[in-house]
């Protein structure tokens, strides 16, 4: 502490401040800082937990898929047989469907067996038309659908129930001209022959679209019995193919592909009862066969035409044991 000066010299200056004897070991009081508040950082959840939120929120839709699979698996092996008409179209305009169905296949799916079959049918198979009269089998197409769009298939089915006497109901149509695209969008497709046929040598081929159809379409130096036998052999060559989980990256656009040149009335929850024999047998398991030629008789119309009469004698045995009729 500083004092004024003394006004009186002459006397007795001021003593001496007290001082503090303790003033050393005193601590001056500082007043701490006021505490920082820190936002508490949000509690992370970690991926095992946000992968039980998810699979508890799914929970009830996985209960629901697995329930109808059960059903669906239940129902397909319960069932009963399922008769398919696969009917390949010849060219046509794309605006109609108004031609003949040069590719003729039966197919039947049993899940009970389980066994999967297909027969193909001579498109010059002499038959009786609903409607017609005697003519090719292939013709009931065209003229129902010359004369109704969209009768052709009902047409198809009528004729095939009733020369054949098989249960039939469902029918795949299909544009050969336009499936050229479903092979290449699969990449090609490789089959595997036996002996040579329609220009190509034994041995395993890789035909693309264009050549896959050349190929079930082959006339120079063969007939209708082998031309059904290519066309079996590039179904069974196709489904093997697609089985490939390999080959599973060109599924988006085959089905595309697909979409474009196939009609059918076979309702979407029918599909896993046909496909579960399918994946059971699999590919080398169907029962491909073809009305022979021992099984019909060459036959010339009085308009000059070339058909085939079928002998029903040989080809009855040959339905009940692929259809049970």
């Amino acid at each position: 502490m500083t004092y004024p000066p003394n006004p009186n010299q002459n006397q007795t200056p001021y003593p001496p401040p007290p001082t503090d004897p303790w003033a050393e070991t005193r601590v001056s009081y500082v007043p701490p800082p006021p505490p920082i508040r820190r936002r508490k950082p949000a509690r992370r959840r970690s991926s095992q937990s946000r992968l039980s939120c998810a699979m508890v929120a799914c929970l009830p839709v996985l209960v629901v898929v697995c329930l109808v699979g059960i059903v669906v698996l239940v129902s397909s092996i319960s069932s009963s047989r399922t008769n398919i008409l696969i009917l390949g179209l010849d060219y046509t305009d794309p605006s109609n469907s108004v031609a003949r169905s040069d590719t003729i296949i039966l197919t039947t799916f049993n899940p009970k067996q389980p066994y999967v079959g297909m027969l193909s049918i001579p498109r010059d198979l002499w038959v009786k038309i609903p409607g017609v009269g005697e003519n090719r089998i292939n013709t009931a197409h065209f003229f129902a659908e010359a004369a109704q769009t969209g009768a052709g298939p009902a047409a198809a089915i009528q004729t095939v129930r009733q020369n054949f006497g098989v249960d039939l109901n469902y029918y795949v149509r299909i544009r050969f001209d336009g499936f050229k695209e479903v092979f290449n969008a699969m990449g090609g497709v490789d089959v595997y022959l036996d002996e040579p046929a329609a220009g190509y040598d034994a041995g395993w081929q890789h035909l693309t679209g264009n050549k896959a159809l050349a190929f079930a379409r082959q006339r120079y130096g063969s007939d209708d019995f082998f031309r059904m036998e290519h066309g079996q052999l590039l179904i069974k060559a196709a489904f093997k193919q697609m089985l490939n989980p390999l080959k599973w990256i060109h599924l988006p656009a085959v089905v595309r592909a697909f979409s474009k040149v196939v009609d059918t009335n076979v309702p979407v929850w029918m599909w896993p009862r046909l496909g579960l024999p399918l994946l059971r047998v699999g590919p080398n398991g169907i029962d491909n066969r073809t009305i022979q030629r021992e099984m019909v008789k060459p036959f010339t119309t009085d308009q000059g035409a070339q058909v085939l009469l079928p002998d029903w004698n040989k080809i009855n045995p040959l339905l009940q044991q692929m259809f049970g009729q």
